[in-house]
């Protein structure tokens, strides 16, 4: 379970403290934004580790045994600027700025919003043991997922909202859904339907040039062998210059389902850094 669907559901019992980032300078573990919810014996997610993490889930300890009401230094909300080295000893040497705030029941609907993080958008073409793979590396991971295969029953019961599942045939014809912006793989469980989906994508950035990352899964002999199809199919060099094949971070070697997942995906994690503004 992701870090805010357990504070959601705690929330549903108890009451915790929601400690922020409010501002930072210099190094500091995490960014603005990151967060850690304190609950009186558990708490979910990160404010990087280290001292300052241990510190800060002290005092929402405090402020929990306290209450809501309290007074004094307790009170709550309350911002603490802390000096990573002259404070903590700690060698990152930033400063950053903590908000803690008391949450409850109340605050559920509102957190789940507020906390919620922006998703990538990855459409992925194939539902066999790499597709589910690479789902199951994604789900820690801030990705929103489209998933297309032509065959029924093979995808997996339970997923998670952020997955949306797409029964497509003939496949490529999904790819008219595919999110602007979004990365696709290619990994279907036949080649002639790979050829078909990267035919459609590249039709695609030819008319709207809104699929920064085409990736398919294969060797170099593979694509050798779609690239001649695709220039047959029209496709010039420049538009199969878009492609990445094989996928996957170099020097990572293995071809386990879960190996290439990791190798994959970190790729992906590449792309969206990169990318970002």
């Amino acid at each position: 379970m992701a870090a805010l669907e357990q504070l959601l559901h705690g929330l549903e019992t108890t009451s915790a403290v929601l400690v922020s980032v409010q501002s930072s300078q210099g190094s500091v573990p995490r960014e603005v934004g990151a967060w850690m919810a304190v609950f009186p014996d558990v708490a979910y997610n990160t404010l990087g580790g280290g001292h300052l993490e241990f510190e800060a889930m002290a005092q929402a300890r405090r402020c929990l045994s306290a209450g809501p009401h309290s007074a004094g230094e307790l009170a709550l909300p309350l911002v603490r600027r802390i000096a990573l080295g002259p404070s903590l000893g700690q060698c990152c040497g930033g400063v950053v700025e903590l908000r803690l705030e008391w949450v409850d029941a109340r605050d559920r609907a509102a957190l789940s919003v507020r906390l919620a993080q922006p998703r990538w958008q990855l459409a992925l073409f194939g539902g066999g043991h790499v597709g589910q793979a690479i789902v199951r590396a994604a789900s820690v991971l801030p990705f929103a997922v489209y998933w297309v295969d032509s065959r029924e029953g093979v995808f997996p019961r339970g997923l998670p909202s952020w997955v949306r599942t797409d029964h497509s045939e003939p496949v490529q014809a999904a790819v008219a859904d595919v999110a602007a912006g979004s990365a696709v793989l290619i990994m279907s469980f036949s080649h002639a339907e790979d050829l078909d989906v990267l035919a459609a994508c590249l039709k695609r950035q030819r008319q709207q040039a809104d699929l920064p990352f085409i990736g398919l899964i294969g060797s170099r002999t593979k694509w050798a062998t779609f690239s001649h199809r695709l220039q047959e199919r029209g496709f010039n060099q420049a538009e199969l210059s878009q492609v990445i094949c094989p996928i996957g971070l170099p020097g990572i070697g293995g071809k386990q389902p879960e190996v290439i997942a990791a190798s994959v995906v970190a790729q992906l994690l590449q792309h969206f850094n990169l990318s970002s503004p």
